[in-house]
């Protein structure tokens, strides 16, 4: 029992973290109303949402709101140079919930303090999609957990140190989905939550406008539902049917499942599929203007209700189509989105030792407002498909088809000297399209070496894992790794055994977590320890250079070399340049920066940034001495 003073001193700070919240409620009200009756007009609807907001933000553990009022006054907390993210599936890496918990030593041990939960709400086993086929936002998967375990977990990073994310698929639901259920029954409130339609007429007209997302696996847009007489929207898959954002109970209830999920301590909100939200007849239901309007309105949510949280984008999408997720710095969308195109033209220059394509992605990336915000990646839980900037690589006589062909069989080992190993997803054998799936160390050639105990292969494919670490710490955001890629995992092929898994090559780089090698991280024989110890000194580095704040100015170098990728970043008077050499074979970096001598941070040698030898696969961290400058 709290003293009467405590008790007081409680009660205080209660009264004033209401104050606050009314106070972020009038600086948003005026905009929030203005974009709902503009999408809606529907004035019941929206105070019913303002009622419920004020009852989420009552219910919001204490803890939470103090967390709340501290990231407030700190808007860029997300933006130092000390975060590092993970992201795996829960019973990959330690069968539930309670497990992950027992694991956090080992988290911090790989200087991790953003933790990306792949999703774990209720999905039905076998039509999960994994995991993006919600059946109830408010219920955890039985083998992993419960809420509660959810909250004791956000509850144990949180005094760690840890931010969390979780995915919340706002696109669609599982058919398992109780308004699913009703709506197959003949419920017209619960199917006005989604696009039904009683003949082909409509959905025919659909289908002129709008892409398929899995043309070989899920053709169309649209299944027949026999035992209800309609067909139903299924963008992604057939048992996943898209909700009816035009419907504004649809936009309610998700933003009730939103509050509800940040209340349970969850730090960072995922939107999967977000340019998929709203449909719109003649059109190819993608980044539409009302999504925007849809994403606005949850980040003013957000700001009045927990303003602590994050909302991250998917937009699988080309720059041009990504960039407007973020909003405006005056009208911010997204805190976040995925660095989707550097990613995959990154294992472009892997595969054409080429790096114009990716220094002019770089540079498009660089020349944007620094409160934007990229989360970097090599790999992740998804396949690569080969979103480049072909108009560009048809300059130098590279078609898109002949190219995405090259690709796809480099990564599988079959051309171009490669030693990687991996497999084709979703491969359309009209068109010759494919994405490729594999994990980092398998594309780098440390499955091969390995399996053909070839100690060069491996010294080379290690070397080049690394180097493409060091580069993607050097690019402008946050790092993400997959979790499995700091011990050089490589593809897990059992998945092919496994009934609900074997259609789905996308589980060859969705392994459980090789435990047994990780008690290997410390002892610098094994490739494990390599791996570890390699980007455990890459992330100290990271750590301990201001230059690495993710909003520091950064730039491409030109190196007079196409194989060699140079990346200056500068922060308050701190000069660092990032050497990367995505060839096999030694290369000269011909840059010539006169600006005084600089130290390679991962060597201590002290040398000019002129004319500087990089051997195959290498790379340097070069920093400006200051005494010189």
């Amino acid at each position: 029992m709290l003293a009467p003073e405590q008790a007081a001193q409680e009660e205080d700070n209660m009264q004033k973290i209401d104050q606050v919240y009314q106070k972020r409620l009038e600086r948003h009200f005026d905009e929030l109303k203005w974009l709902y009756m503009e999408l809606y007009g529907n004035d019941a609807m929206f105070q019913e949402l303002c009622r419920n907001m004020e009852l989420f933000f009552t219910d919001r553990e204490m803890d939470l709101k103090e967390q709340d009022l501290k990231r407030e006054a700190h808007g860029d907390w997300y933006k130092k140079n000390d975060m590092l993210g993970m992201m795996f599936y829960i019973d990959n890496f330690a069968g539930n919930m309670e497990g992950v918990m027992k694991k956090l030593d080992y988290i911090l041990a790989c200087n991790v303090n953003y933790l990306h939960l792949m999703p774990f709400l209720e999905t039905p086993k076998g039509r999960s999609d994994g995991g993006y086929a919600v059946a109830d936002f408010r219920k955890v998967q039985e083998n992993l957990g419960t809420m509660e375990d959810l909250e004791k977990l956000t509850a144990a990073c949180h005094k760690r140190g840890i931010s969390v994310c979780m995915d919340f698929v706002m696109n669609h639901t599982s058919e398992e989905h109780v308004w699913a259920k009703r709506a197959r029954q003949g419920e017209e409130e619960y199917r006005n939550r989604y696009f039904f339609y009683g003949n082909r007429e409509i959905p025919d007209q659909y289908e002129r406008t709008v892409p398929q997302v899995f043309p070989t696996t899920a053709p169309g847009n649209f299944t027949w539902l026999a035992d209800a007489g309609q067909y139903v929207m299924t963008t992604f898959y057939p048992y996943q049917w898209d909700l009816n954002y035009r419907n504004p109970r649809v936009f309610n209830e998700m933003m009730y499942n939103f509050l509800y999920l940040a209340n349970r301590g969850v730090d960072i909100i995922r939107i999967d599929a977000v340019p998929y939200i709203w449909k719109e007849l003649g059109t190819p239901c993608r980044n539409l203007r009302q999504v925007h309007t849809i994403v606005r309105m949850m980040r003013i949510i957000g700001e009045i209700v927990c303003p602590g949280i994050l909302l991250l984008g998917e937009v699988v999408m080309e720059p041009e189509k990504v960039v407007p997720y973020f909003g405006t710095v005056e009208k911010p969308e997204c805190h976040m989105l995925y660095n989707v195109t550097t990613m995959a033209t990154t294992w472009h220059t892997v595969a054409t030792r080429d790096i114009r394509l990716l220094k002019r992605q770089l540079d498009i990336v660089d020349g944007l407002p620094k409160e934007y915000t990229f989360l970097n990646y090599l790999r992740c839980h998804d396949d690569i498909g080969w979103g480049l900037d072909y108009p560009m690589l048809m300059e130098e006589g590279i078609g898109e088809v002949s190219h995405k062909k090259y690709l796809n069989d480099f990564f599988r080992g079959y051309t171009g000297s490669s030693n990687s190993r991996g497999e084709l997803y979703n491969e359309d054998f009209v068109t010759g399209d494919a994405r490729f799936c594999g994990t980092t160390a398998s594309m780098c050639g440390i499955e091969r070496a390995g399996f053909e105990q070839n100690e060069d292969m491996m010294r080379s494919a290690i070397q080049l894992d690394l180097m493409l670490h060091a580069y993607m710490f050097m690019q402008s955001g946050i790092p993400v790794l997959y979790s499995g890629d700091e011990i050089g995992q490589v593809n897990d092929y059992t998945y092919k055994e496994d009934p609900d898994k074997s259609a789905d090559s996308r589980y060859i780089h969705r392994g459980a977590l090789n435990w047994e090698l990780i008690k290997t991280i410390r002892d610098p024989e094994t490739v494990a320890g390599r791996l570890f110890s390699g980007l455990d000194q890459l992330e100290h580095i990271r750590r301990r250079e201001k230059a690495f704040m993710s909003t520091a100015d950064t730039w491409t170098v030109e190196t007079w070399d196409r194989s060699v990728l140079c990346i200056g970043r500068q922060y308050e008077g701190d000069k660092i340049l990032g050497l990367f050499n995505f060839s096999e074979f030694d290369k000269t970096a011909w840059i010539n920066e006169k600006d005084g001598m600089y130290t390679d941070l991962i060597s201590g040698q002290s040398m000019e940034a002129a004319g500087v030898n990089i051997p195959a696969y290498g790379f340097y961290y070069l920093k400006r001495k200051q005494e010189e400058v």
